[in-house]
């Protein structure tokens, strides 16, 4: 199935049909992981970042917190460093190295459980993010893309994707793309409710 005006329309409806209901069950738990944030560590108990989603246009994503302060900024001068010295490889670029010292202790347990990922629930209700989809990048990589990593914009970003479920954080940059550029190849509606499921039993598996 061809994603089209049809396919976008659906993609809404499963979209608010999962997110509002979702966004009022877990109000409590919201407050209490703000709470463990800000005991956790020094800084703000929810994270913004801009992203590149749907044709290019960037949007500003929404988390919770995970890593200690100013470790966004040590992100993208480890990218710039990397593209200066002409040793940038997209292909084969991993995010985080395992037991990343940035991480923070409340953070490990988030991201384990996805919950670091809640407040991306306001994406969707603006309209910058839907439920599944490909991941959306930060705009030091997405300036990078090759002509055909590209398609990876022609659909809205998601919260969990083909990428997700198949390797998360163990996949390399390229790997992600690749996984990406499949889902919207073959996007069909019943897929997406297929990743979704996936993406339970991969939460709760704690992977």
């Amino acid at each position: 199935m061809m994603f089209g005006v049809n396919g976008m329309l659906a993609k809404r409806i499963l979209d608010y049909l999962i997110a509002i209901p979702l966004i009022i069950l877990v109000a409590p738990l919201w407050l209490l992981i703000v709470i463990w944030i800000r005991w956790d560590s020094p800084g703000a108990a929810i994270f913004h970042q801009t992203r590149v989603g749907r044709g290019g246009k960037p949007f500003t994503i929404y988390k919770f917190r995970t890593m200690v302060l100013d470790a966004d900024e040590a992100m993208r001068q480890r990218i710039e460093k990397l593209k200066a010295d002409d040793r940038f490889d997209p292909e084969s670029f991993v995010f985080q190295e395992k037991d990343d010292p940035r991480i923070t202790a409340s953070g490990r347990f988030l991201r384990r459980t996805s919950l670091d990922e809640l407040p991306q629930l306001m994406n969707i209700l603006n309209g910058t993010m839907s439920v599944v989809g490909p991941r959306p990048e930060v705009p030091e990589i997405a300036s990078e893309y090759t002509e055909e990593q590209r398609g990876r914009l022609d659909m809205p970003p998601g919260i969990t994707g083909l990428a997700q479920v198949n390797g998360r954080s163990d996949l390399t940059l390229g790997e992600t793309i690749a996984y990406d550029l499949e889902y919207i190849r073959t996007w069909t509606f019943a897929r997406d409710l297929r990743i979704l499921l996936k993406t339970v039993v991969v939460i709760f598996h704690g992977r």
